[in-house]
C-alpha cells in the first residue's frame, strides 16, 4: 500500500509543476568574484597587449621557443670548478643566459660518470668473473669429500619408523650413496 500512496504522490507532483521548470537552465561557473570592469577579457586585453610577443617562422626560429637564444649544451658539472664564477655552486655568472634544458644541465642532476671507457669497464668485469669462477673451480678440487660415512642401523628402523611400508634408514647391504 504504501509503495502506491508514493506512486500517486509523485505522479501528482510532476502534474502540479510547472512546464517551465522542466526546462533546465545551464549553469556557468563564476571563477572570481572581482566584477568583469576588471577581470573581463576586454580589459585584459587593453592592459596587457600581446604585441610585444614576437611572430617568427619556423625557418627564423627553428626552436620553435619564442626568439629565445640558447647557450651551448654543455652540463654545468663539465664546466671549470675553479673558475670566478658569481653562483660557485651552479656554476654560473650573473646574468647568463640559462638554456631551457636547464633542469637536464644543472648541477644537482644526474652525475656523468667519465671516469672510465665502457670498453675498459668490460674488460674490468670480465676479470672479476674470470677471476670468481677460477676461485670457485679451485676451491671445488681442494675441498674435502663429506668427511663421516652414513650410519647403517639392524634392519633400517622399520619398527621404529612406522612399520611395513614406511621410509627406513639405511640399512647394511644398501648401495653406497
Amino acid at each position: 500500500m504504501l509503495s502506491r500512496s508514493i506512486a500517486r504522490a509523485s505522479q501528482l507532483r510532476l502534474a502540479a509543476r510547472p512546464v517551465a521548470s522542466a526546462i533546465r537552465v545551464p549553469i556557468v561557473q563564476r571563477r572570481t568574484f572581482l566584477p568583469d570592469a576588471v577581470t573581463g577579457v576586454k580589459t585584459v586585453d587593453e592592459k596587457y597587449p600581446d604585441s610585444d610577443y614576437p611572430n617568427l617562422t619556423e625557418a627564423e626560429d627553428p626552436e620553435m621557443n619564442g626568439g629565445y637564444i640558447n647557450p651551448p649544451r654543455v652540463k654545468r658539472q663539465h664546466r671549470d670548478p675553479h673558475g670566478d664564477w658569481w653562483d660557485k655552486q651552479e656554476r654560473r655568472n650573473f646574468g647568463e643566459p640559462v638554456h631551457e634544458d636547464n633542469d637536464v644541465l644543472g648541477m644537482f642532476t644526474t652525475y656523468d660518470y667519465t671516469w672510465i671507457s665502457p670498453g675498459k669497464g668490460a674488460l674490468q668485469l670480465g676479470a672479476f668473473i674470470a677471476l670468481f669462477v677460477t676461485v670457485c673451480l679451485g676451491i671445488k678440487q681442494v675441498y674435502p669429500d663429506q668427511p663421516a660415512y652414513p650410519r647403517e642401523f639392524e634392519g633400517g628402523l622399520e619398527k621404529e619408523l612406522g612399520g611395513k611400508g614406511a621410509v627406513r634408514a639405511r640399512m647394511p647391504g644398501d648401495p653406497d650413496p
